[in-house]
């Protein structure tokens, strides 16, 4: 429409639509969302070899998802990329409860009973362990959405949005599930009338049935040893500690983002011309596009800022599905060869995340002027220094000419001449006056001003003969040259003049080619060894700055969580004690996260540390499950402590592999990172998937080894003080005899 209207020769493109990169990202996380919820339903027909059971479980997903749908509303978000990416992580998570609902169903229905009684049975028997599961991944979120500030913007919706889908999964699995289970059978087919995958999923069913008697002799090996499993208990939170200490994981703000897109950055010396600034941009962009990825360059000098010293250049590259490197490695290369320009500092940003704000902001901060200049020229060649700073830079951009006029202030006063007044005479040579009107020949009304041709305002002898008004009381106005009252020299000073917190500031800025962590890191240490003077003081600023404020917060708001799921396990299990060992879980899942994160080259920021508050509020499952059934055997059963752990693990088995394969299944589109947008969510995945293996595998023989030393702790302690020995479920209480006689 507007083409259509343009005159002759005029053309009309669109240089830079974001809104096309966010349709294909939130498409991207559409489709993430739909692979893993097929990928999850497989695992529960793999586990439960029944298409029934299979419909009964998977019911759960498109009514937790559509339910949430009602709740982002409810809240006023939207449908974006934050709150959809809630749902694809979720959708390991909301089958959870309806997997371990149904499995233990199958197994009353086993046991012989029918099914009407086995689902009214099974549910009863497993519903403490799912509540209390479901209301720890609530407990974690809820206070994750009440983070403040920029963090909040981004967390709000994703936290609200999981904690609302999987209250829902919660009551779909203690309703939806159990009448289903109840009255939609599977049918009894004999051994000739089950067809190949059945068959072949039965003999899996039963090697598995196999693998759950063996991981007995696991769980007593593990109680036989305690000193070896509180060993590896520690040693795999020290090596999760020791992993980022020693740099072998580093850590950001922001996850690389492949968006197919750079800006480069353009500044010339102070006191350049526009011709000049046009001239150099003009290099770089022709630099740019000698790469094949390159469509196109578009440049823009001056910008908002009106600075002609500043030029920004847009550089579109090809899809990434369709070049071979990535944009880190082409803005490398192309920050490599634009050292050959000269006149001008270059800089090549592969994300335009910071605002074409370079990442690394140390702030440089006294009140002497000329000393605080001095330490920032050497804390900006030391910083060159290091492996992985580039585009190293001042903030105050250099020094630019400008001209000194000093009065004479004795013969000034004696001829009535002030500042003001030389103020007033310079003031037409370089702004200029306004001499009239001109209509050109589109017919446009331009102002037209006056003022001295550029030669003779950079010359001191054409500015010393500048006409001075001096009015004299009781005579008639004169004119002198104003050089015969004020010396003019030409000087140096500072392009820019910046202020934080009133005090004078120069902020050392770089880009990185290396984690974050690790370059800031080395920063400080060459900082400590330069001398400093005693009025500078420095302090980050930039994505190091950021990347505190809101790994603060979150783990702030993860304190609290963690202290949320321990009361509410405490209300559920009856003990004070109990639930630390189930806690106990959360720290085993670290090292998977870091190993995960080692291996696939990430770092610890923003999306992993997403990953590990989602896993604070999931691992913990498996622990519940083992710890529930035990003490609901040792009251039902009237077990020993010991063979009641080691039947727990045998009968829980199936749905803790079961919860943990689907979440698994889950996140695996998450952490390929396929797609637009999908490598800045890919973190989150990998973190997950890593941190839930290693939990799991841990969980099942620490966890019950820890159980035993609480108890026996509780049993000595209380015979101590006099006290008698009684332990309670939510629903039962367990026999003080059987307790003392452990």
């Amino acid at each position: 429409e507007i083409k259509a209207k343009l005159p002759p020769g005029v053309r009309l493109d669109i240089v830079k639509d974001a809104g096309v990169r966010v349709d294909a990202s939130v498409a991207n996380v559409q489709a993430t969302l739909i692979e893993g919820a097929l990928l999850t339903v497989l695992v529960v027909f793999l586990f439960l070899n029944s298409w029934r059971s299979t419909v009964i479980t998977g019911l759960a997903l498109p009514v937790s998802v559509l339910a949430s749908f009602i709740a982002v509303w409810w809240f006023g978000f939207t449908l974006n990329t934050m709150s959809l990416l809630g749902l694809s992580l979720a959708i390991g998570i909301l089958i959870d409860d309806a997997i371990v609902v149904r499995e233990n169903i199958v197994r009353h229905v086993e046991m012989g009973k029918d099914h009407y009684t086995a689902s009214k049975d099974g549910t009863d028997e497993i519903g403490l362990a799912v509540a209390a599961t479901t209301s720890s991944i609530i407990a974690v979120f809820v206070p994750i959405a009440f983070i403040y500030g920029i963090a909040g913007q981004w967390f709000k919706p994703f936290a609200l949005t999981i904690a609302c889908s999987v209250a829902v999964s919660l009551f779909v699995s203690f309703s939806l599930d159990p009448m289903l289970s109840a009255y939609w059978p599977d049918p009894h087919l004999a051994e000739h009338e089950k067809g190949f995958i059945t068959r072949a999923l039965d003999k899996f069913n039963a090697w598995f049935n196999r693998q759950a008697e063996r991981y007995k002799r696991v769980i007593a090996w593990a109680l036989d040893h305690r000193k070896s499993m509180v060993v590896l208990a520690l040693a795999s939170f020290v090596g999760a500690i020791a992993l980022p200490a020693t740099g072998l994981v580093g850590g950001g703000f922001v996850p690389e983002d492949d968006r197919s897109e750079m800006n480069i950055s353009v500044e010339t010396p102070p006191g350049s011309n526009l011709d000049y600034t046009r001239l150099k941009a003009e290099e770089a962009a022709r630099l740019a596009r000698t790469k094949a990825e390159v469509l196109y360059t578009y440049t823009t000098i001056g910008g908002a800022s009106g600075d002609v010293t500043a030029a920004g250049i847009y550089v579109k590259l090809t899809n990434k599905n369709d070049r071979a490197r990535d944009v880190k490695e082409i803005a490398n290369a192309l920050r490599e060869e634009v050292k050959s320009i000269g006149g001008a500092d270059i800089s090549v940003f592969s994300s335009d995340f910071g605002g074409g704000r370079k990442q690394i902001q140390l702030e440089l901060r006294g009140s002497d002027a000329a000393e605080l200049n001095a330490y920032a020229e050497v804390v900006k060649e030391e910083v060159k220094k290091i492996p992985g700073a580039v585009d190293v830079g001042l903030s105050t951009k250099g020094q630019k000419p400008e001209l000194n006029v000093e009065l004479n202030r004795g013969l000034a006063g004696s001829l009535g001449v002030t500042v003001g007044s030389i103020a007033n005479t310079l003031f037409p040579a370089f702004a200029g006056v306004k001499a009239g009107t001109w209509v050109d020949p589109s017919g446009e009304v331009r102002e037209v001003r006056v003022r001295l041709a550029a030669d003779a305002r950079t010359k001191t002898t054409d500015l010393e003969q500048l006409p001075l008004l001096i009015s004299a009381p009781g005579a008639p106005p004169s004119t002198i040259p104003l050089g015969q009252i004020a010396k003019i020299e030409q000087s140096l000073g500072p392009a820019i003049i910046s202020h934080l917190d009133r005090d004078k500031v120069v902020v050392v800025q770089a880009n990185v080619t290396r984690p974050l962590s690790e370059v800031v890191g080395a920063i400080q240490q060459r900082l400590a060894k330069l001398p400093k003077p005693a009025s500078v003081t420095t302090s980050q600023g930039g994505e190091a700055k950021d990347q505190a404020e809101v790994f603060t917060k979150m783990l702030t708001a993860l304190g609290v969580a963690v202290l949320l799921m321990y009361l509410i396990l405490v209300m559920q299990f009856g003990s004070f004690l109990d639930p630390i060992a189930i806690l106990i879980s959360l720290p085993l899942s670290l090292i998977g996260v870091m190993v995960a994160l080692a291996i696939t080259g990430q770092t610890i920021n923003i999306m992993s540390m997403i990953g590990v508050i989602l896993l604070a509020g999931i691992v913990a499952k498996n622990a519940i499950l083992l710890i529930d059934f035990a003490k609901w055997a040792r009251e039902k059963q009237g077990m020993r402590l010991r063979e009641a752990l080691i039947e727990a693990g045998a009968i829980r088995l199936r749905p803790i592999l079961m919860t943990t394969f689907a979440l698994i299944a889950g996140m695996v589109p998450v952490a390929l990172g396929r797609g637009e947008g999908a490598q800045f969510r890919a973190p989150l995945g990998i973190a997950v998937i890593g941190g839930t293996i290693t939990s799991t595998v841990l969980t099942l023989v620490v966890i019950p080894t820890f159980y035993e030393i609480f108890d026996e702790w509780r049993t000595k302690l209380s015979r101590l003080v006099g006290l008698s020995v009684t332990q309670k479920t939510a629903e039962h209480p367990v026999p003080t005899a059987l307790a003392a006689g452990d």
